[in-house]
């Protein structure tokens, strides 16, 4: 489109369709993926740069207009000159067809609408993506551009969870809710200031109006004006004050409401002056916030003590301790430390007040189990952390049959002591046993117990017991989802016996048979038919177990590993952040997740998770020096972040503890081919397939392997594993 401000001549639109594959300018269009009264968006490929971007027509009816042409033109031009972070840059503006049109980044994510949708976000994330917003809106103002437009639907939230503006200056052309004089009011409707609704001159000071409007339905879920219809919606801008937002919703602090507040001041002299000035007050209230959240209640559930005389009831007391620990993973609002961390303390004597902070837990419970015959005696209590003193504590004498029984009494003590939310399971009193059995009861905590251990030799024993308590009780779903996983792990690290995935498939099946809504049970049925590449499928199993319990760490990190083999890297990302969010002392989630952020070209979220996972590790050997899947991730994570001569000696000393370990030498493999040594990662990817790693779509997604490929040993190593 010419640049020339004088040119004010009326143009003619050529109505040509605009479709995938048609060339506008140098673009090429992929798909159109937005419209309405604002015009037209098209995804397209920048045929000369190699990106994708978006481009966004200008409405027919508006191109003809030689007015709103040369402001749509002045305007794109100003917004072009927004170099920053929180805003969506515009690379040029030109014509095709007699309609203009600008060309824009396309941001993958999600709009902030689909947030408030969703309901996704926490009070702290609300407030912490409204302070980027004022980032974007300050620079555009200090450039001398007003947005007029600011409302949810304009700010995009990217995959790496950055605010991002949209359409900044476009939106004076026209809007959503367009009114009968384009140029008099402009904007949408309801996220306009009471200056755009009586058709005055605007300024900066308007756009910090519409973005308290955005704020306060981001946080009730609803805009303060909004009315049946537009005229009724601007005369309650002008003249009515919001409701309080405590009325919609409940734990809104007095200092956001007083935020708001003065944001949706009707006179702008008394409305805050810059978007720095709202800045500045959400980063303060942010802190509070983070920490309030961060005050939540945690626990950490010990292993329990075995006071028999029998040594090998250990099982059995670290299996109700397990119970307790599941039970309470399942209640709103309540961090519980992973069985993996706690359970590291099992036989020390540290004083409880240093574990619960080596542990990051506000409370800990402990107690004591002595099983006599049939009697069974179970002791409880529960610690404050800060200073050492009981909240709570319990005897149980009770007949082994009520086992269950008493398990879910402690879990419900707890939630009560705590003062939080109890869950529908705990609150109806009514607990239904997974088993009558209790012999197969307690063959299913031993086969747990070595499934935890892992290990080929402590997988098998797995396998025997599962399939024991299966003898006694041919009802029991959860041996079954056991014996299912304890099959999935012996394809995938210890031989691809084709007979192991079958089996896997039987079990997880037989269990959602016997009940399908165990969770655990949907779980483990994803697992076995995403490792038969039956991937649609796996994913409709993982959503159901997410669906069942949320907060089921092994459905949302086996639903990601399925979507990295498949390419799916934003969606594995996504999973593996949830994963880590449900169970943060966990290292595994994010330093595979660095794999996906990289391919995705995003290297600075790839560092950030690895760090993390790093940290985790250190943390996690400092309890368990022997977790030797903390070594052998721990010596990826150094190397990525440049630590090689300290990842070398840490996959060295992994090697070490188990030689013949699938999964040591695949990633031995994964980093030495990273290390350009492809002749000894050949050899030790080699011996992982021999030792029975057999995952092949794992091995060829890998992006660890990539200099392998080329090598002429690849094809014929790669050859020896089944499709």
């Amino acid at each position: 489109m010419p640049n020339n401000d004088d040119n004010t001549e009326d143009k003619t639109v050529t109505h040509i369709l605009i479709t995938e594959g048609v060339e506008v300018s140098h673009y090429r269009i992929v798909e159109r993926i937005g419209v309405g009264g604002m015009g037209e968006v098209y995804l397209a490929d920048d045929t000369k740069l190699n990106r994708r971007v978006a481009l966004k027509f200008m409405p027919t009816h508006l191109a003809t207009d030689a007015e709103m042409r040369l402001r749509f033109t002045r305007e794109a031009q100003a917004a072009a000159k927004l170099d920053h972070p929180n805003i969506v840059p515009v690379y040029e503006v030109d014509e095709f067809a007699g309609r203009p049109f600008f060309a824009m980044a396309h941001v993958e994510g999600k709009s902030l609408r689909d947030a408030i949708e969703q309901n996704i976000l926490s009070m702290a994330e609300s407030i912490e993506l409204i302070a980027q917003v004022c980032d974007g809106l300050q620079k555009a103002h200090e450039s001398g551009v007003v947005h007029r437009d600011v409302k949810p639907g304009n700010i995009m939230i990217d995959s790496s969870n950055r605010a991002r503006l949209l359409d900044f200056g476009l939106a004076t052309v026209y809007g959503e809710d367009k009114l009968t004089k384009v140029g008099s009011t402009i904007g949408t409707t309801r996220y306009m200031s009471p200056e755009q609704a009586e058709g005055k001159e605007v300024d900066h000071r308007s756009d910090l109006f519409s973005l308290g409007i955005a704020l306060y339905e981001l946080v009730t879920g609803r805009t303060p004006f909004e009315r049946d219809n537009a005229p009724a919606t601007l005369l309650a801008i002008t003249d009515d004050n919001p409701e309080p937002m405590s009325r919609y919703k409940a734990d809104v602090s007095e200092e956001l409401q007083r935020i708001i507040s003065k944001a949706l001041e009707k006179d702008k002299e008394l409305r805050y002056q810059s978007a720095n000035d709202i800045k500045s007050d959400l980063k303060r209230l942010s802190s509070i916030e983070k920490n309030s959240e961060s005050e939540s209640p945690s626990i950490a559930v010990l292993p329990f003590s075995n006071m028999s005389a029998d040594v090998e009831q250990e099982y059995f007391c670290d299996g109700i301790a397990e119970d307790i620990l599941n039970d309470l993973t399942q209640v709103e609002n309540l961090r519980v430390v992973s069985r993996t961390s706690s359970f590291a303390f099992k036989g020390k004597t540290e004083d409880l007040r240093d574990v619960g902070r080596k542990l990051n837990a506000g409370t800990i419970l402990e107690g004591s189990v002595r099983k006599a015959g049939n009697r069974l005696r179970i002791t409880a209590q529960l610690i404050n952390v800060a200073n050492g003193y009981h909240l709570w504590s319990e005897r149980y004498d009770r007949e082994l049959d009520d086992v269950f029984a008493i398990q879910d009494e402690i879990a419900g003590s707890i939630v009560r002591a705590l003062r939080i939310k109890l869950s529908p399971k705990l609150k109806s009193g009514k607990v239904k046993a997974p088993t009558d059995n209790m012999e197969a009861y307690e063959l299913y905590l031993r086969g747990r117990a070595f499934f935890h251990a892992s290990g080929q030799k402590n997988t098998k024993f797995a396998i025997e017991l599962f399939s024991h308590a299966i003898e006694k009780d041919p009802g029991y779903a959860r041996a079954y989802a056991g014996l299912a996983d304890s099959h999935s792990n012996m394809f995938l690290y210890y031989g691809n016996d084709r007979s192991n995935l079958d089996r896997a498939m039987e079990a997880s099946k037989k269990a959602l048979d016997l009940n399908p809504q165990l969770a655990e049970g949907h779980a483990s049925r994803g697992v076995a038919v995403s490792l038969g590449n039956r991937f649609q499928e796996a994913e409709e199993e993982f959503e159901k177990a997410i669906e069942l319990n949320p907060n089921l760490f092994e459905a949302y990190y086996f639903y990601a590993r399925a979507c990295f083999v498949q390419g799916k890297h934003d969606r594995a990302c996504k999973l593996y952040e949830q994963a880590g969010s449900v169970k943060p002392d966990d290292f595994q989630a994010p330093i595979l997740a660095a794999s996906s952020y990289e391919k995705l070209g995003r290297p600075d979220k790839a560092l950030e998770t690895l760090q993390r996972g790093l940290e985790i590790v250190n943390r996690r050997l400092e309890l368990n020096p022997d977790d030797i899947r903390a070594v052998y991730l721990g010596a990826d994570a150094l190397l990525r972040l440049g630590e090689i001569e300290k990842s070398i000696e840490w996959i060295e000393r992994a090697i070490g503890m188990e030689p013949n370990d699938p999964a040591v030498l695949y990633n031995g493999a994964c980093m030495f081919s990273k290390l350009e040594q492809p002749e000894k990662a050949l050899q030790l990817l080699d011996q992982a397939i021999s030792c029975g790693f057999s995952y092949r779509k794992w091995i060829e997604n890998d992006e660890d392997l990539v200099n392998l490929r080329s090598h002429q040993s690849y094809e014929s190593v790669l050859d020896r594993l089944m499709d």
